[in-house]
């Protein structure tokens, strides 16, 4: 697995990334060009960005993805096809906030959860960085519809 990088303007990638189950680091807001690249380089990322000029800057030692950033379904084809990125990986396993692992939720974490969502066959989990806590619901049903249709769409080539 790929460790990735994202610039400030790809924050919405980072969660899509994060929910296919990718380390997908993001920039701080406002983080010179100079110390973005410094961080890709000590943490062997790949750096994403929609910036030109930073992408040249990095290519030469740094592996680097540059992406339009107005359409994400195109950039998902381009960025998997790239990376050989599969946005099926391993959903759901990451925290989509602030890229931690997500562990099995226990007793407390479960309390917290809205009552129906506590009726449901899991997996529960949390996040043990911020603690939120992610169910099987609706959204997540939604969320890998799309993930699927991305994986889908860079395979046949669309």
């Amino acid at each position: 697995m790929r460790r990735l990088l994202c610039d400030g303007m790809l924050a919405g990638l980072a969660r899509w990334l994060r929910a296919a189950g990718h380390d997908a680091a993001l920039a701080a807001p406002g983080e010179p060009d100079a110390r973005l690249l410094e961080h890709c380089r000590a943490d062997s990322r790949v750096l994403l960005t929609r910036d030109r000029r930073l992408a040249g800057r990095a290519a030469p030692t740094l592996a680097v993805v540059q992406l339009d950033g107005n359409d994400a379904e195109a950039d998902a084809v381009r960025l998997a096809r790239a990376l050989d990125l599969d946005w099926t990986f391993a959903p759901f396993t990451r925290c989509m906030v602030d890229n931690t692992p997500l562990m099995a939720a226990g007793p407390d974490e479960i309390a917290r959860m809205p009552g129906r969502t506590r009726a449901l066959a899991g997996p529960f989990r949390a996040c043990p960085t911020c603690g939120r806590v992610y169910w099987p619901g609706s959204h997540a049903r939604r969320m890998l519809a799309k993930l699927q249709r991305w994986r889908d769409l860079a395979a046949a080539g669309g």
